[in-house]
């Protein structure tokens, strides 16, 4: 080995050459002007904003309807009931999501649990009704 041309060490910048000039820049046509810049989304830096559950809120408004064509129907009652207490606790859960903003169909669940409270409400009527009509004959 000679003094004049050392070999390279592990940490030698020379080591694998003088490095190239970087690229020219994409040529766009006449008038293009630069790309479009990616979008900017409402939750910052921070990544995409929270997605509304509207679970709910759909859920005690067909809850509710279902339990009111239930209790309209007259044998149908029990289902009536049943729907009808799951609509009071789905539209209470779907208003209070609503309310905090985490869900945007407060109107559903609203409807939902007024449908739920009338559906409840008819087959109650309907069964003091026959009460009263089986004490009248009895």
């Amino acid at each position: 080995m000679s003094a004049t041309n050392p070999q390279p060490g592990p940490y030698d910048p020379n080591q694998y050459g003088t490095p190239q000039p970087p690229g020219q820049p994409p040529q766009y046509p006449a008038g293009a002007g630069y790309p479009a810049a990616p979008p900017v989304y409402p939750g910052g830096p921070t990544g995409m904003p929270m997605q509304q559950s509207n679970g709910m809120g759909t859920a005690a408004l067909v809850c509710g309807i279902i339990g009111l064509v239930c209790g309209i129907t007259y044998f149908l009652w029990v289902f009536a009931i049943v729907l009808g207490i799951l609509a009071i606790i789905f539209g209470a859960v779907g208003k209070g999501k609503a309310s905090r903003g985490e869900a945007g169909n407060g109107g559903s669940a609203t409807a939902g649990l007024v449908c739920g409270i009338v559906g409840m409400v008819i087959p109650a009527i309907y069964l003091l009704a026959l009460d009263a009509a089986l004490d009248s004959v009895f």
